[in-house]
C-alpha cells in the first residue's frame, strides 16, 4: 500500500487579547511575522505578510525595514484601493520613506497599475493625531536597522484641582473673565516597541506609564542572553527588570523566537516572572490560554448582565 502524503502544516492562528477597551489581535514569530493590530486605535503596528484582518485598519505604524515586519506594505495599499477603502497610511522612520516609495514604484510596474498610497515619515519625538484627541508618537528605539517604536497617547482636558467643588455658577463666571478653569492632561494608552535592545527609551515616562505595552521578547532561554544582544532583541530577564518600572495594566508579549514552543515561553515565564507581576503579562501567540481567557471574560459579563448589572470586563 503506498504511503501517504502528510497534509501541509496548519497555519497556526493569529493572537487575541481583550485588554479593556482595546483588542490587541495579530501574529508575531521572529523571522516569520510581526503584524499587531489594535482596532479601536485604527492602527497596526507593523504590517507582517499583511493578514485579512491588516487591511481595515487606516494607519501602519512600521517599526523598521526588515521584510518578517514590513513585506505586506505594498498589498496592504493595492487591497484598500480594490476594496474601495480611503488609501491606506504608513508611518515609518525618516530613512525608509524613500525606500517606500521605489517599493511603491517597482510594483506600479510590475501590476502596471499604481495603487494610491501614503508616507509619513515621523522622526523621533514627533506625533501626529489619528483620531480625534489621539495622538501617534513616535520614539526612537535601539536595533539593528533604523527603528522606531510607537505610543499612542490621548490628550483631555481637565478642572483644575484647585477649582474642583466650585459651584458652576462660579466656574462660569471664572470663565467669562478670560481666567482658564482646565489644564490639559496627556494619558498613554497603548505602546509598541516593535524589535528592540534595552535602552534610554524604556525609561521614558511615555512608555513605562502606557496602560498597554506591547513590547519584544525574542528569547526566554536562561542560557540565550548573548543571542538576544547580538541580535539587539530583549530577553526575559529584561521583561523582568521593566517589570518593577513600568505601570501598564498588560504587557502584552510578541516576536517569540520560533525555536521556542509556546508551552516551554509559558512555562519559563510562570517560573521567572515574580508572582505580583505574572497576572499582567500576556503572550500573545498563547492561543489556548488566550481563548480560556476571553471565555472567562464573556461568562462573567454574560452573569453580570443577568444579574441585572452593568458587565464590566477586568484586564
Amino acid at each position: 500500500m503506498p504511503m501517504l502524503p502528510n497534509p501541509p502544516p496548519r497555519r497556526i492562528q493569529h493572537g487575541f487579547l481583550y485588554l479593556p477597551p482595546f483588542r490587541v489581535q495579530g501574529f508575531s514569530i521572529a523571522g516569520e511575522e510581526t503584524v499587531v493590530q489594535v482596532p479601536e486605535l485604527d492602527v497596526c503596528f507593523d504590517i507582517g505578510r499583511c493578514p485579512r484582518i491588516a487591511v481595515a485598519s487606516k494607519y501602519v505604524a512600521l517599526s523598521h525595514g526588515h521584510m518578517d515586519h514590513s513585506a505586506g506594505l505594498a498589498y496592504y495599499f493595492s487591497q484598500r484601493y480594490f476594496q474601495g477603502m480611503e488609501t491606506g497610511t504608513v508611518f515609518c522612520h525618516p530613512s525608509l520613506e524613500q525606500p517606500i516609495h521605489k517599493l511603491m514604484n517597482a510594483w506600479e510596474d510590475v501590476e502596471a497599475q499604481r495603487s494610491p498610497y501614503r508616507v509619513v515619515p515621523l522622526a523621533p519625538d514627533s506625533e501626529t493625531e489619528i483620531k480625534r484627541n489621539h495622538y501617534l508618537r513616535a520614539f526612537a528605539t535601539t536595533h539593528t536597522v533604523p527603528s522606531l517604536g510607537y505610543v499612542a497617547v490621548e490628550r483631555r482636558n481637565k478642572l483644575r484641582p484647585d477649582l474642583v467643588g466650585l459651584p458652576q455658577e462660579q466656574l462660569i463666571e471664572l470663565k467669562n473673565k478670560g481666567q482658564e478653569i482646565t489644564h490639559a492632561v496627556e494619558i498613554p494608552l497603548v505602546c509598541f516597541t516593535g524589535d528592540t535592545a534595552m535602552g534610554p527609551h524604556f525609561d521614558r515616562p511615555d512608555v513605562l506609564e502606557a496602560k498597554v505595552l506591547i513590547t519584544e521578547c525574542t528569547f526566554v532561554e536562561p542560557g540565550h542572553r548573548k543571542r538576544a544582544a547580538i541580535g539587539k532583541h530583549l530577553h526575559l530577564d529584561d521583561i523582568i527588570d521593566l517589570l518593577d518600572r513600568c505601570k501598564a495594566e498588560a504587557v502584552v508579549v510578541t516576536h517569540l523566537s520560533r525555536r521556542t514552543h509556546i508551552a516551554a515561553a509559558r512555562d519559563h515565564m510562570d517560573k521567572q516572572i515574580p508572582a505580583k507581576h505574572r497576572d499582567r503579562v500576556f503572550l500573545l501567540m498563547d492561543g489556548r490560554t488566550n481563548r480560556l481567557r476571553l471565555d472567562s471574560q464573556i461568562s462573567h459579563a454574560q452573569a453580570e448582565e443577568a444579574s441585572g448589572e452593568s458587565a464590566s470586563v477586568e484586564i
